[in-house]
């Protein structure tokens, strides 16, 4: 028993320093997704640990070993958390900032193009009446069934594909400047705009829905990473107004690539201090990830987040509400960049152009 023990525990090891190396394979990386799930099995491991190892000083020894791992594993994952100060100030009713004319919300849906389920979709549109309806793997057909929304939310952008990487945009209030651009690989789009508020103000949201790295579709993580380093820098040089960025990233909120991308834009998650907000995998409740984000500019307080039920894909859709308040969040801000950050966006930048 003790052998299997030691064996299970330099498991434990090997998944905990995966994501430390620094190689793109995505056998590595995809190490950064389950770290709750890694969590857990250390607690469970240890329980293991102190009943079934005999030796006093093995047990204690890999009881230390899992220990650090476990702490290891939640650090990441801590800030998601409600034990964790929030980043993004909760919006207030009695600021005078935060009227009706300044509030934003966005859905956001992974709508899986398999699933032939759009009423769901539709229906919870009709309830929640977002400002912003995004949907990710939307092809033709779901084009089709969508177009119904038009009437309530004339404004679009669509590019209906059948690779896994459609985008549609829906919305009720003005996009300007719109395009549609494929910024690393021939066939990922990206939309961007300029979104006209009801008060008047113009803020630049962009959607996104990079390739993930896996063993069906890139081995490595590299497209993915300067797909985000690209957009975040471009957020960077313009930041001088309220800005957006929401989509499926094909990555954890935690992920060292996250945070990078975070630290280069200087965007805000609403979700640190809130919670986790795991929308993927819909179908199975213990494998489950924040792959669908929403970041923004401290001209936003929070609102609401809600995660929304079913509507027959993998992912769960995301609600967000916003208040455009610049004088209320003139004050937020989030993950500090340095040198080497931007030292390693360079190398993702550089290595892709390889």
């Amino acid at each position: 028993m003790n052998f299997s023990i030691i064996i299970a525990t330099l498991l434990l090891v090997i998944l905990t320093l995966l994501p430390v190396w620094n190689n793109s394979h995505w056998l590595v990386r995809s190490m950064d997704f389950p770290r709750l799930q890694i969590a857990f099995y250390a607690v469970v491991l240890i329980v293991l640990q102190c009943f079934l190892v005999n030796t006093t000083e093995v047990k204690y020894g890999l009881i230390g070993i899992t220990l650090a791992c476990f702490i290891w594993q939640v650090l990441w994952i801590l800030p998601y958390t409600r034990l964790w100060p929030v980043e993004v100030k909760s919006a207030e009713d009695s600021d005078s900032d935060s009227d009706s004319d300044s509030q934003l919300s966005i859905l956001t849906a992974n709508v899986l193009t398999p699933n032939q389920k759009a009423h769901k979709l539709i229906e919870l549109v009709k309830q929640h009446r977002p400002d912003v309806l995004v949907t990710l793997e939307s092809d033709q057909w779901w084009e089709d069934q969508l177009d119904i929304l038009q009437a309530d939310m004339p404004f679009t952008i669509k590019c209906p594909q059948d690779n896994l990487y459609g985008m549609h945009v829906y919305s009720r209030l003005p996009l300007e400047e719109h395009s549609i651009e494929y910024i690393v690989e021939d066939d990922i789009p990206s939309m961007h705009a300029l979104l006209r508020l009801q008060n008047g103000d113009a803020v630049q949201i962009h959607f996104l829905h990079p390739a993930p790295p896996s063993p069906t579709e890139n081995q490595e993580s590299a497209e993915r990473d300067a797909e985000l380093v690209t957009v975040a820098r471009r957020i960077a040089k313009s930041k001088h107004g309220p800005i957006i960025l929401t989509g499926d990233l094909n990555d954890v909120a935690w992920s060292s690539t996250t945070r990078l991308f975070r630290k280069i834009s200087g965007l805000l998650d609403p979700r640190v201090g809130r919670g986790m907000f795991n929308t993927f995998h819909a179908s199975y409740p213990f494998l489950r990830w924040p792959l669908d984000h929403l970041f923004h500019s401290e001209h936003f307080t929070v609102k609401s987040i809600l995660r929304l039920p079913p509507i027959g894909s993998d992912h769960f859709a995301l609600l967000t509400r916003l208040s455009y308040s610049p004088i209320h969040g003139a004050d937020q801000n989030g993950l500090e960049s340095t040198g080497k950050d931007h030292a390693r966006a360079n190398k993702i930048i550089e290595e892709q152009k390889e």
